[in-house]
């Protein structure tokens, strides 16, 4: 009895914290829009690669990868990852890691819209010291199994 409770209980606290703080799952990045100075750059990530966000109550973590495996000229593999604080629209990421290890540390100050399955993340990306300006809008979907 007191097991069937406990996962009741455990149950019930999940659904809570998913209602309180929509951005929990998995995302899969669907565009990517970066706009340096006057260039804009448009990037389909459902072409020839993946990317998938993944964000907990505390943490974010993100994996792209060609989907030829490596071994031709569009090979790549990012991944990276953080703590993040949200407050309404206002999602802010500190990168602990990722493989270009001279963007760690940085902290990223984004707005967020969701509308049904979809999110859209944007703000500014700005690293002086590798000369890194730009402001960087990304659409989302939520991943379903």
């Amino acid at each position: 009895m007191a097991i069937g409770v406990g996962v009741i209980l455990l149950a019930s606290c999940a659904s809570t914290v998913e209602k309180t703080n929509p951005l929990i799952g998995t995302w899969e990045l669907q565009t990517g829009t970066i706009i340096r100075g006057g260039d804009t750059t448009v990037t389909d990530y459902t072409v020839g690669q993946r990317m998938i966000k993944i964000i907990n109550a505390t943490h974010f973590a993100f994996l792209k990868h060609d989907l030829t495996k490596g071994v031709d000229s569009t090979a790549t593999y990012v991944a990276g990852g953080g703590t993040y604080e949200l407050e309404g629209k206002q999602y802010i990421e500190h990168l602990e890691f990722l493989n270009y290890r001279e963007w760690e540390g940085n902290t990223f100050d984004f707005t967020i819209e969701i509308t049904g399955d979809t999110l859209v993340q944007q703000g500014r990306e700005d690293i002086p010291s590798l000369g890194v300006e730009q402001y960087n809008i990304e659409c989302y979907v939520r991943a379903r199994n």
